[in-house]
């Protein structure tokens, strides 16, 4: 016996019970998440029906803006057991080809966008067929569609194998149509309705905000009616897709895009594969790494790619190109606050384009409402990612932890007690989610300080409104208890004066006290600017932007 192996006990199990090695399976990304359900989020009633409803109107409202169709979307929930419901989600977009719906609803990750650069509502080709998924295991009922595509209406049903992770489609039939469109039906079980906070009402609203060029309908149980009419009548601009940028790869990313490709020297896949690399970088790099540019770029090694790496970061880059990035835009969130929460107050910011993780571009806009019809709403914080609102895990979310660091109070602004609603959205043609659940933004630190900035640039603005609104108040309440005194202040001049009458008297100094105290408000009102300037630093050694 070897002295330097361990010894194995006499009482030990091993080679007297089964070989635990012969339970070894592979398992499809389907049954992992058919495990793991509650990472897709299915985690609660609630939340899963809100999720469900989510994954079907933002699909709906990608496939609309990809091809400058105002978007029509109609979503009916019928109740049909203890909490068990048909959902019905329609929308006016392109529809689907009858190649890709299995798929598309039936297949996890496959889709149009997770191998695409640039923005959009969806990333990872999972939501959809995770909501199938999830009406088989709680109603064991197939997934109902309806695509009008290129005048011809298919008819099918759909399934997810779990087993293989392909979907399992039936066609039922297939006729002419004059309209485009898809139309996706299911029933749902372990799923509830209900209007509070993180219901599918909310969520429908919080999409209206951000999506004013959408039109939205709910029948809920019950038969009951929502309409949120769009505010705006023009289709957003389509972002364009761009090629990564250098500054974001990462060493194993490069090697697998260079094995991959099918350019003949390594010189042209950089090039070819990259924003912002020219023959003219090419030569730079030659200048401070020894590599081979005119190898192939099958043939580049571990070692070649760390170097490679390391010098781009070396090197000085023009940022990435910035159409690939469209924010909702100042006027459009202002008419849509306007149109939906109504508040008194409303000031907007929109920031400049920025870039994080070296190659990333992002934008982040920030609208605060105060008073007027949210007065229900007691420091509310409406988040937003490409325009989808993000309704759950706001712990752990970083336009959640920016909000909590910033001191109200020297805005004028108690988020325990005034009727504020904060909208934060952040535009990107990659959004850093903490999960598959898409949920929550991670801590970057570029992404929170930059929220952070607009947050303060906004809360100026309503600052210097609610200013003004106290002083004008205040001046009221002034000319109030001037007027109170008129009548006998007439009265005693009159008699003084032995001269004059007092209704005389009373109408002048009624004209004086009036004139001086409108004076002073119309010239309050003047002074409004027409917004906080970006950059601008807080007054009084409050908080500067950095």
């Amino acid at each position: 016996m070897d002295p330097n192996q361990p010894s194995i006990p006499a009482n030990s199990d091993i080679g007297t019970q089964r070989d635990t090695h012969k339970d070894f399976k592979e398992h499809s990304v389907a049954e992992f998440f058919k495990k793991n359900k509650h990472m897709l989020g299915f985690s609660g009633k609630t939340r899963s029906l809100t999720t469900i409803i989510h994954e079907y109107v933002t699909n709906s409202l990608d496939a609309c803006d990809e091809h400058g169709i105002l978007p029509n979307i109609k979503v009916e929930i019928i109740e049909i057991g203890e909490e068990k419901y048909r959902i019905v989600v329609s929308d006016n977009g392109p529809g689907m080809p009858k190649n890709i719906i299995g798929k598309a609803l039936g297949k996890m990750l496959a889709g149009t966008k997770f191998h695409r650069y640039m923005q959009q509502r969806g990333q990872q080709g999972i939501g959809a067929t995770g909501c199938t998924m999830y009406a088989q295991i709680t109603t064991g009922q197939p997934f109902h569609v309806l695509s009008a595509h290129n005048g011809k209406m298919l008819s099918c049903d759909i399934k997810v194998n779990l087993k293989t992770n392909e979907p399992d489609m039936v066609i039922i039939g297939e006729q002419e149509a004059s309209y485009h469109g898809l139309t996706v039906e299911a029933e749902f079980g372990d799923v509830k309705f209900d209007k509070s906070s993180y219901g599918v009402l909310e969520y429908l609203k919080k999409t209206a905000i951000a999506n004013p060029h959408a039109q939205i309908e709910l029948v809920a149980p019950g038969n009951e009616y929502y309409k949120f009419s769009r505010s705006i009548e023009i289709a957003p601009k389509k972002p364009k897709e761009v090629k990564p940028h250098p500054l974001g790869i990462s060493v194993y990313d490069l090697q697998a895009m260079a094995h991959s490709s099918k350019e003949p020297k390594l010189s042209g896949f950089l090039v070819d594969s990259f924003s912002r690399f020219s023959p003219q970088k090419i030569s730079e790099l030659k200048e401070i790494i020894d590599v081979d540019f005119s190898k192939s770029p099958k043939e580049l090694s571990w070692e070649d790619s760390e170097k490679l790496v390391k010098a781009i970061q070396k090197l000085k880059w023009i940022a990435p190109p910035l159409d690939s990035v469209i924010p909702i835009g100042k006027d459009q969130i202002e008419k849509s606050m306007k149109n939906i929460l109504d508040p008194e107050f409303i000031n907007v910011v929109e920031r400049d384009i920025k870039i994080y993780s070296g190659g990333i571009p992002f934008a982040v806009e920030v609208g605060i409402g105060f008073g007027g019809k949210i007065n229900e709403q007691k420091g509310e914080i409406y988040r937003y990612a490409n325009r989808t609102p993000l309704m759950f895990d706001a712990s752990g979310c970083a336009i959640a932890n920016a909000i909590k660091e910033i001191e109200w109070k020297r805005y004028n602004i108690d988020m325990e007690t005034d009727p504020a609603v904060i909208f934060v959205n952040i535009s990107s043609v990659h959004i850093p989610y903490v999960g598959a659940g898409k949920q929550a933004i991670s801590d970057i630190e570029e992404v929170q300080q930059e929220i952070k900035n607009a947050i303060m640039e906004a809360a100026r603005g309503i600052k210097i409104s609610l200013g003004r609104k106290r002083k004008v108040g205040d001046m009221e309440k002034k000319k109030t208890a001037l007027l109170r005194y008129i009548s006998r202040l007439s009265e005693d001049l009159a008699n003084l004066a032995e001269t004059g009458s007092k209704d005389d008297i009373q109408k002048k100094l009624t004209k004086i006290i009036e004139t001086k105290y409108m004076t002073n408000m119309v010239g309050e009102e003047e002074a409004k600017p027409e917004s906080s300037g970006a950059g601008e630093g807080e007054e009084n050694g409050g908080e500067k932007e950095e």
